[in-house]
């Protein structure tokens, strides 16, 4: 199959495709006497990998290590258990900073009467000033 059909049966875009060969995720596939990029069922099974990984928030770096050990047979789930493992840690630790600042901006938006007078504690807790 093609680069687009490779797309269409991976959830990858093509653009996407041709990024990940270039830094090396995946292997450039086979090309024709033409030149075009052909894709088997293979490549589409490790597109999809990484598709889900992405999807679940791992970095490119991480994706590639975790491709890596889904590829070694004789890898031990230890390893993969620890990526995850730290990963939560990560996602976790975002989720914290995220509901602090909706915390926050829910304050400022309490805080800030929304009429036609110019003064605005969302806007003066942006520029540093101290709220009242």
């Amino acid at each position: 199959m093609n680069i687009g059909q490779a797309s269409e049966k991976s959830g990858v875009s093509a653009k996407m495709i041709r990024y990940y060969e270039q830094i090396g995720l995946i292997t450039p596939p086979l090309r024709t006497d033409s030149n075009y990029r052909v894709y088997g069922p293979d490549e589409v099974h490790v597109l999809r990998f990484i598709k889900r990984a992405r999807t679940l928030g791992f970095s490119v770096e991480e994706t590639a290590t975790l491709l890596g050990l889904w590829q070694d047979r004789s890898r031990a789930s230890g390893e993969v258990r620890d990526i995850a493992s730290s990963h939560i840690a990560a996602l976790e630790t975002k989720i914290d900073e995220l509901q602090g600042m909706v915390k926050t901006l829910k304050h400022l938006v309490h805080c800030c009467a929304g009429d036609n007078r110019p003064d605005c504690p969302i806007l003066d807790d942006l520029a540093g000033k101290p709220a009242h």
